[in-house]
């Protein structure tokens, strides 16, 4: 299974793809991920069994592009998503923002 990045079309096993997600926002279930050949940013949400790419739009995400990922499953903790596909496991943290 290789999980496309939609900007360069590069294609990475999902062990790579999820160690390239770097802060999850609790508050819109988003996930950042950065790819690591072309560094294009993507916001995506975690759904079971696909990945949800879009834009926030009136508060919320719309989902506009999705990628299928079988057996792809997740779990939201208090400051954390954890993701699981098969044996493998990842956790993507919430980045704490500093009052300014």
């Amino acid at each position: 299974m290789l999980i496309p990045c939609l900007a360069c079309e590069s294609r990475f096993g999902p062990d790579e793809y999820f160690r390239a997600c770097s802060d999850y926002n609790r508050g819109m279930d988003l996930v950042s991920w950065t790819c690591p050949r072309c560094g294009n940013r993507d916001d995506l949400r975690v759904l079971p069994g696909e990945l949800g790419f879009g834009y926030p739009h009136r508060g919320r995400f719309d989902v506009h592009a999705r990628v299928r990922v079988p057996g792809l499953r997740r779990h939201r903790g208090d400051l954390r998503l954890d993701i699981s596909l098969d044996r493998a496991s990842w956790h993507v943290h919430t980045r704490l923002r500093q009052p300014a």
